[in-house]
């Protein structure tokens, strides 16, 4: 509860005697409600806002206390909820509050309805005050002219009665109106000759309850709840007011007697508010530098770039809730203003903090379809038997996947399975695939070491057309035998190609010996007188070898656009070395030739 500090005359508006003289200060407290829910406290509020505000004013701000005090209490319910529900802290965000705008609203009206009820109010002081000064003013009058106060003894109880009637008036003015009423009421009582007896019984009366008055407000001393034996002091006070005058020599000692209780009933009441202000201003210290370093942190808020960066902050801020609740209340005056700026950070940090999962959520959603879309690729490709080019995507795919970013942790392991099953059993495919190619390949190796053996064991004593016959074979054999194991494939091509290159020189050989020696017959039969014949003989072999060496440049430029890459192609290649090899050993023969027609021309 918040406390005001007030002149005692703000409160009754009446005077007291002089020897009952004392400042005052009056505490107002806020008027406790009922538990309502905030719709209740809304409603409670449009129901009072146009109420008559001495009425009310209380209870409106025991309702603002208390709303917002509900609506913490619901921010940590939901709060609870959310984190029972197995969803992450990070993720939670205060509900928008639909109620607190028309809450303000209401509040507003009221404001501003009060300052009109305290400016009036106020008016009506200060026309109070022109009431009483006027009431003494008459008094003194009368007391001026004693001949005559024995006939106004009526109107002086008139007088006293309107007096006592006017009761608010400006707290500066208290003490000097019930002053100046006092002495003149008291100048008129020793003025006027009434019964003496009368006179002694009413002073008894007043004196047993003053003394009655100082034992209560003595008894209030010993009680240890400050504010309340504070207020009960101030009810003793106003009914002191209203009772009348002592006997002229017991007025100080009750007065005092009454007083020195009232002195320790006050000083203990300034003690504990001024503890109370020394505390509240160390909570106001505190709740500012609590600000400070919350605005600090909405400041760098673009700093915050990760989902864990941001649970870490979110625990420090929730952090310094729990600081912020652990600290008392700061100043009436500031209290409410720190609050609405501290949460006004926090809401400021939560709605960051928001927008920033709403964008990453969607950058995840964004993700997801990407990976589902190559999973979609994958799993189309997943029964191809193309597997260079297959394996190829699939590659290119699994890189693509990587460079993509994170998805939802819930749909992480699920997409990701999906993709790398997808794959899996394509490589699954292919290495059985490829494991059948090998055992295949191995057998051709086997096949074609076979040949070789076969074309190694060509008897040299065959004439040349049976050995011809029997290389024939074994090369057709050769071609047709598909691929052999990469790693075996030169050397055994090699081994090859030796044999055969052995086996045409030496049928090349017996061909070129048997060409030779029956032109070397021919020439030698031709007798004188045949020149012209051997020259034109000499030109045609001369033409022949420049067609076969053009023939062997041509080969040579088709072996450049022909790719090792088949079985048909290395065949293709062989069989260009090989009419290479024939067409170098033709022109060999033709030089012979053309070597015997020079001898001869000599």
């Amino acid at each position: 509860m918040e406390n005001t500090h007030l002149d005692p005359a703000a409160q009754s508006g009446t005077a007291c005697p002089q020897e009952q003289e004392q400042t005052i200060v009056v505490e107002t407290t806020v008027t406790e409600t009922p538990q309502l829910s905030r719709n209740e406290i809304v409603e409670r509020l449009r129901q009072i806002v146009d109420a008559p505000i001495n009425e009310v004013k209380d209870e409106v701000e025991a309702l603002k206390q208390n709303y917002y005090k509900v609506k913490r209490a619901e921010v940590e319910i939901a709060y609870k909820a959310h984190i029972e529900s197995g969803k992450p802290e990070s993720e939670f965000v205060p509900q928008h509050d639909e109620l607190e705008e028309p809450l303000k609203e209401l509040l507003a009206s009221f404001k501003e309805r009060k300052a009109q009820y305290l400016q009036a109010l106020e008016k009506e002081r200060e026309e109070n005050l022109a009431r009483k000064n006027n009431l003494l003013n008459e008094l003194k009058s009368i007391i001026d002219a004693p001949d005559e106060v024995g006939k106004q003894y009526q109107r002086v109880q008139q007088i006293q009665q309107e007096f006592k009637s006017i009761t608010d008036v400006p707290a500066q003015a208290v003490t000097d109106l019930w002053k100046t009423y006092q002495n003149y009421t008291e100048q008129f009582y020793d003025l006027l000759k009434i019964n003496k007896e009368l006179r002694d019984y009413d002073f008894k009366k007043n004196l047993e309850q003053k003394e009655a008055l100082c034992k209560s407000a003595e008894q209030l001393t010993e009680v240890e709840d400050v504010i309340s034996a504070f207020k009960q002091l101030q009810i003793l006070h106003n009914e002191w007011r209203e009772i009348g005058p002592v006997a002229k020599e017991l007025r100080e000692d009750i007065w005092n007697r009454f007083k020195e209780a009232s002195t320790v009933i006050n000083k203990r009441h300034q003690t504990y508010f001024e503890s109370r202000k020394e505390t509240e201003t160390q909570n106001e210290t505190a709740k500012t530098a609590l600000c400070e370093e919350i605005e600090q942190i909405i400041a760098s808020l673009n700093d915050i770039d990760s989902y864990t960066a941001w649970d870490e902050k979110t625990q420090v801020i929730l952090s310094m809730q729990e600081r912020w609740k652990s600290i008392g209340f700061a100043s009436r005056k500031n209290n409410t203003i720190l609050f609405e700026r501290f949460r006004q950070s926090c809401d400021a940090f939560f709605a960051a903090k928001a927008e920033y999962f709403k964008r990453a959520k969607e950058n995840l959603n964004a993700n997801l379809d990407k990976k589902r879309a190559l999973c979609e690729k994958a799993e189309a490709l997943k029964d191809s038997t193309d597997w260079k080019a297959t394996t190829d995507a699939l590659v290119a795919m699994q890189k693509e996947w990587k460079q993509i970013g994170p998805v939802a942790k819930k749909h992480s392991d699920i997409v990701w399975k999906r993709f790398n099953e997808a794959c899996d059993y394509f490589f699954e495919q292919k290495k059985k695939a490829m494991s059948s190619n090998r055992e295949t390949e191995n057998a051709n190796l086997a096949a074609k070491q076979q040949v070789i053996d076969t074309l190694k064991a060509i008897d040299e004593n065959l004439d040349d057309e049976t050995a011809r016959a029997q290389m024939k074979e074994a090369v057709a054999q050769w071609n047709s035998i598909g691929h052999v194991p990469f790693r075996e494939k030169d050397k055994l091509y090699k081994e090859y190609k030796k044999i055969l290159d052995v086996l045409y020189n030496r049928f090349n050989s017996n061909r070129n010996r048997s060409r030779i020696a029956n032109f070397s017959n021919s020439i030698q039969q031709l007798g004188e007188g045949n020149t012209d014949k051997l020259y034109r003989e000499r030109e045609k072999l001369a033409r022949s070898y420049e067609l076969k060496k053009n023939e062997i440049q041509t080969y040579e430029n088709n072996k450049g656009f022909l790719s090792l890459s088949s079985s048909r192609a290395e065949s293709l290649v062989h069989e260009l070395d090989r009419k290479i090899k024939k067409l170098h050993d033709d022109m060999e023969l033709i030089a012979q030739k053309i070597e015997l027609i020079d001898q001869k021309l000599q």
